[in-house]
């Protein structure tokens, strides 16, 4: 915003027109390195370049010299200066001569730097020397201006012909004219730029300060600096307006009466000064027709241009309200994409998995609040590659402390193939801290079906293995219980397949697991379980009592031979949606019992 606020220009102070009503002017370190008179000629452009109370900033090496009257200190040490412009600072400002020209303003300039420039001796040149005397001495106070009368340069001591116009500083000539000065000089500047008539020495009442002063005025414009053949060529673009007091001659005392002018004398006076007026008048006529053409195309101007404004104006109110329709359109959009984004943030909190999202090049793009539990994350790190982050995973507490770092490189490694292959890929993964994670990776699909990355989820399956776990022991304990009974034992389900026999069983009756486990108890050694009594006991019995107690078997098994065997089952109903299992106990006897109960 500042860079917009700021002009740059190059610029030369020395013979470039200054800039004007300016704030501020720092010139710092610059006119040391100039000679005492050019810093003279300087001090007053600053002044003509500033706004009333305008502040001069000067190095700590610089000062304003003798042109107390054009600034005021505000801080002596740091050499900050107040603009001042009253009556008398205009009028130093006015009777300095100014350091720049147009077209041909610089020579003057560059005089002096060329003088400063040349440090060697040289003779002094007698020719220019004279011209210069003769100008200072004997050439009338004079100024240069532009066609529209703005003073270019000034010449001698003109404050007697020009003074400064009230209200805003201008340096126009036909403004700064002193009464009975102005009508005739616009008349004469209205001749040489029209018609190429040139004024030379009219003269006129001007008034002073001590009253009225005859003043011969001429102008005529300006000869071109170049020479050769085209020297002595007037120059369309200046003007040389010079002002010349002319002595009034004394009036000697008459003795007896006063000579009276002849009726003639007045009369050629009076037709000379209705001549005069008469072409000011027509002067003024042509020159007001003029500005009326001018003012009239102006106006023509400006209507072409209010009507282009006005349709450029409704085009714009037109664009507004497409503007306004769109915004509207857009915020609503922006209300329903927050309320998405809560609802997202909100399931992602409530759901507890972690979920970091990453780009084609492994980069973060987003992550939920439980990711980070697993990688150490915070907002920062969004853009970062994963690689750069630390994690606490690990296979295995027990297994190599490096081994997270494998993890990490696997992991990586995984959700590359996966971003290659688009096959979906899962493996449980453990933490420092003991909590167990099921890992996926998957795809990063947009809603153009276009692959953009993977996303990683972590879900916490901590309780479900510790669930698992606690089943594997009760699992390892019951068969151990099971395996220290000295009675054979059997396991059957629902449809009386044996699901497991004990090792008494096993030694009592030389089997091994494999030979029981999956066959049906009537289908063992040679169908020596398949008795009638025994059927009916498992299958009708049994579901209806849920146990029998005591049923004496007695029968020649293969290998042990005779044996008389008491048998007792309870049915175990399982969960709901679960098979019942049947506890089958066997206890061999040697006396026959008499009665069976069940």
């Amino acid at each position: 915003e500042i860079r917009e606020m700021v002009v740059f220009a190059v610029h030369n102070v020395i013979k470039d027109p200054p800039f004007t009503k300016l704030d501020l002017l720092t010139c710092r370190n610059l006119m040391i390195y100039l000679e005492a008179e050019l810093q003279h000629r300087l001090i007053p452009v600053f002044h003509y370049a500033l706004k009333k109370n305008g502040a001069l900033f000067l190095s700590p090496s610089e000062s304003i010299g003798n042109y107390t009257e054009l600034f005021t200190p505000i801080h002596r040490k740091w050499k900050f200066y107040a603009a001042i412009h009253t009556a008398s600072s205009t009028r130093t400002v006015m009777t300095t001569p100014l350091a720049w020209l147009k077209g041909s303003r610089g020579r003057v300039s560059e005089e002096i730097m060329i003088k400063n420039k040349d440090t060697n001796f040289k003779e002094p040149n007698f020719s220019e020397m004279t011209r210069r005397l003769l100008v200072q001495y004997f050439a009338p106070a004079s100024v240069i201006t532009s066609l529209k009368g703005d003073i270019l340069y000034v010449h001698g001591e003109t404050g007697k012909y020009l003074r400064p116009a009230p209200g805003e500083a201008s340096l126009n000539v036909i403004e700064m004219a002193r009464t009975g000065l102005e009508h005739e000089l616009r008349t004469a500047i209205h001749l040489v730029t029209s018609q190429g008539v040139p004024t030379i020495n009219r003269e006129m009442q001007v008034k002073t300060n001590d009253g009225f002063t005859t003043v011969g005025l001429s102008v005529r414009s300006l000869p071109e600096p170049e020479s050769g053949a085209e020297a002595g060529k007037d120059n369309p673009n200046l003007l040389l307006i010079s002002f010349q007091d002319i002595a009034t001659p004394a009036i000697k005392p008459k003795q007896k009466k006063e000579t009276k002018t002849s009726e003639k004398d007045r009369t050629e006076a009076l037709e000379r000064e209705l001549v005069f007026t008469k072409e000011s008048l027509q002067a003024t006529i042509m020159e007001q027709q003029a500005f009326n053409e001018e003012l009239k195309s102006t106006n023509e101007e400006l209507q072409s241009t209010n009507e282009e404004l006005e349709t450029s104006k409704e085009e714009l109110q037109s664009v507004n309200e497409e503007l306004i329709t769109v915004n509207a359109e857009l915020q609503s959009k922006i209300e329903q994409l927050a309320g998405m984004q809560n609802d997202m943030k909100n399931l992602h909190d409530s759901i507890n998995i972690g979920t970091v999202f990453l780009d084609q090049h492994m980069k973060i793009r987003r992550f939920t609040r439980d990711a980070t539990k697993v990688y150490r994350l915070v907002q920062s790190d969004l853009g970062r590659p994963l690689a750069d982050i630390k994690s606490d995973l690990k296979l295995d507490p027990k297994s190599d402390p490096k081994s997270e770092i494998k993890v990490e490189e696997d992991l990586l490694n995984q959700a590359q193939n996966v971003l290659e292959t688009l096959v979906s890929f899962e493996r449980e993964v453990l933490t420092n801290n003991g909590t167990c994670y099921l890992l996926r990776i998957q795809p990063y699909r947009t809603l153009d079906n276009v692959i953009e990355g993977v996303v990683l989820t972590f879900t916490d399956i901590s309780q479900r293995v510790k669930a698992e776990a606690a089943v594997q022991h009760a699992l390892e304990l019951s068969e151990s219980i099971v395996d220290t009974m000295r009675e054979p034992l059997l396991v059957l389900d629902a449809n009386l397949q044996i699901v497991s026999a004990n090792r008494a069983f096993c030694q009592y009756f030389h089997v091994t697991a494999a030979d029981t486990a999956g066959r049906k108890i009537y289908d063992l050694g040679n169908r020596q379980w398949n008795i009638p009594a025994l059927r009916e006991l498992l299958e009708t019995i049994l579901p209806r009592d849920q146990t029998f107690e005591d049923y004496l078997v007695e029968h020649n098994f293969p290998i042990i031979g005779h044996r008389k065997i008491m048998l007792n089952a309870r049915r175990i109903a399982g969960k709901v949606g679960e098979p019942s299992l049947i506890l089958l106990a066997m206890e061999e006897v040697n006396v026959v019992s008499s009665k069976v109960n069940v």
